[in-house]
């Protein structure tokens, strides 16, 4: 975003000094940092809008982020708006790479009445590709839209909804078009929530006056409403409590114009959401403790001496090229990004790695590979980590990957998990379909997701179109809660896509041979395949031991070409062009309560 130098034809000097609103640069920022009257430099792409702003000058800076970004799938701008406390009417489309955040302690504190809304990126009301896009920590009365009192959410992957008020219903489609799932946690939604024709979702911590719809795979965890009815029709996973949790950390401005990011305490057990009294439980960092990296100005070695130093890091909007890897290694070292912040490396490294050190926490954060091959993006824990801290875990929060599709990208792994007891709260881990640079010796990527930690839990895992398994866990104890995932497309004939002489593919999700316990609840796998004759033979493989369990899973074949054989190892009938598969049971390997 650009100058907007008007603003001094809205408020006189003396009201912009008292509110701390920078007066240069490309957005109007509120000072509130540590000491007060300073305003933290959040660069150009951050917003920062106060209610006593007129709501024309709102929107003309909302409108303009949105002729760039309502289809700009794979362009490299980055935006972010930050809503102070108070009363808003606008409406608000959010695009591709844009953050919406209220920066309440509440949720109510940020109240807007409008049309906030997500629409389907695709013609015809095709949501399926409405990728990149969030709305966190505010209330909204629905006022606009196709339907009155009625938010329309149109999303797929990658679509962060956190620490809403919904004051009115709303629906996760456009007209009825299609999509293809998304995340919803510590929301409340007074009236209805319409799934319609979305393909899955999962729901965690939130609440809502009642659900309709249903398709593939619908999971709750923690969400005392959750609608009733058994699997497989409709498609419910409901799962009473969520067992341990920490919400994603968030800014937050207090009455005296302070700036902090509020880091919520760990809960055990949790159903509901997380602020029912008013404020979510936990600590407030004080944003001076952080440094703020901008894009194109912050080297990786810059940002490493800065960790080094103490601070915490708050990424703003753009990306980051790094010629090495970005080193957290100090326990409770907060490393978050706003605005979709994209880390991108360039030397065949990875983005980032983590020290095996507790309370370490990953938050908004967008790895995006290079053309040169990486080892992994992420790396959680070295290899052999061996600590354990149940009762203060490395957490990771909405923490995106993306192999190709903006221009080559190469890597083996995505995501490493090495710590025991790491938290995955919503991850998309995407190997491009489509785009530049797409194709498969051109995108390369061996996993998704490769777990080597004991008592690791993930809530939310969407995992796509890796060449081997998409999600390979070798260490034991771990937890999965709503796991979607399409395996690739492009295999080019079957004699180069095989995991072993005899078995076509590579199964989707890998419990590996000596894991002795594993559980997952709410399991989507599907085949889109381009080629003919490529088949896979089984969704998921795991050891046959009573304590590895797996509840509600479906597979489906789309298009008209290839299978997958069976769901589970050899059990379940085979899923093919246009026959949704059937959950079955092998008493052996699962549990269907």
């Amino acid at each position: 975003m650009k100058s907007a130098k008007s603003y001094n034809n809205f408020f006189t000097r003396g009201l912009l000094l008292a509110l701390g609103v920078a007066l240069g640069g490309a957005v109007p920022l509120l000072a509130a940092a540590s000491p007060p009257g300073k305003a933290p430099d959040f660069g150009p792409n951050v917003a920062v809008f106060d209610p006593a702003m007129p709501a024309a000058a709102i929107q003309a800076q909302i409108d303009k982020v949105y002729s760039v970004q309502q289809h700009n799938e794979f362009g490299p701008e980055r935006n972010a708006f930050l809503f102070l406390p108070g009363e808003y009417k606008i409406d608000l489309p959010v695009g591709f790479y844009t953050e919406v955040v209220g920066l309440g302690a509440s949720p109510d504190a940020v109240h807007i009445t409008g049309n906030v809304h997500s629409d389907a990126s695709l013609p015809h009301n095709n949501a399926t590709c409405t990728f990149w896009r969030a709305a966190e920590g505010f209330s909204v009365t629905p006022t606009g839209g196709a339907v009155n009192g009625t938010m329309q959410w149109a999303v797929s992957q990658a679509i962060p909804f956190r620490r809403m008020h919904v004051l009115g219903s709303m629906v996760l489609h456009q007209n009825d078009g299609w999509a293809s799932g998304g995340w919803m946690s510590d929301s409340l939604v007074d009236g209805n929530v319409g799934a319609g024709p979305q393909q899955q979702w999962i729901s965690r911590n939130s609440q809502w006056g009642s659900w309709t719809g249903s398709n593939w795979n619908m999971v709750f965890v923690g969400v005392p409403s959750a609608p009733q009815g058994e699997w497989p029709r409709p498609a419910y996973t409901r799962v009473a409590e969520t067992p341990v949790i920490r919400e994603k950390p968030f800014l937050m401005v207090d009455a005296q114009h302070r700036w902090s990011v509020r880091v919520p305490a760990l809960v055990h057990n949790a159903a509901g959401i997380s602020w029912r009294s008013g404020e979510t439980p936990g600590q407030s960092v004080p944003l001076s403790r952080f440094y703020i990296a901008h894009a194109g100005t912050d080297s990786a070695a810059a940002l490493n001496a800065q960790l080094q130093a103490g601070k915490n890091l708050l990424f703003t909007p753009g990306i980051y090229e790094l010629t090495e890897p970005i080193r957290v290694t100090r326990p409770d070292t907060i490393v978050m990004g706003l605005g979709f912040a994209t880390l991108k490396p360039t030397q065949g490294t990875a983005a980032m790695t983590t020290a095996d050190a507790h309370g370490i926490i990953l938050a908004g954060l967008f790895f995006d590979a290079g053309p040169q091959v990486s080892p992994s993006l992420l790396e959680v824990g070295p290899a052999g980590s061996q600590s354990s801290d149940a009762g203060n875990p490395i957490s990771l929060h909405d923490v995106f990957f993306r192999v190709g599709g903006a221009g080559v990208g190469r890597t083996r792994a995505n995501l490493v998990i090495n710590s025991n007891d790491t938290l995955i709260d919503h991850t998309w881990i995407w190997r491009a379909d489509h785009g530049t640079g797409v194709g498969w010796i051109q995108n390369t990527s061996d996993n998704g997701l490769i777990v080597n930690g004991n008592n690791v839990t993930a809530y939310g895992l969407f995992v796509e179109h890796h060449q081997q398994y998409q999600v390979l866990w070798n260490g034991g104890g771990g937890r999965t809660y709503f796991y979607q995932s399409e395996i690739p497309y492009d295999p080019p004939d079957q004699a180069d896509w095989r995991s072993t002489a005899s078995t076509n593919g590579w199964a989707s999700y890998k419990v590996a041979d000596g894991v002795k316990a594993h559980e997952a609840w709410g399991l989507g796998i599907y085949s889109v395949f381009r080629h003919p004759d490529v088949v896979l033979t089984r969704a998921i493989e795991v050891p046959h031991t009573p304590e590895v369990r797996f509840h509600h899973m479906v597979t489906v074949a789309l298009d008209n070409l290839g299978e997958i054989t069976h769901i589970v190892d050899d059990a379940g009938d085979a899923a093919k062009p246009g026959t949704p598969g059937h959950p079955r049971v092998d008493p052996r390997i699962t549990v269907f309560p």
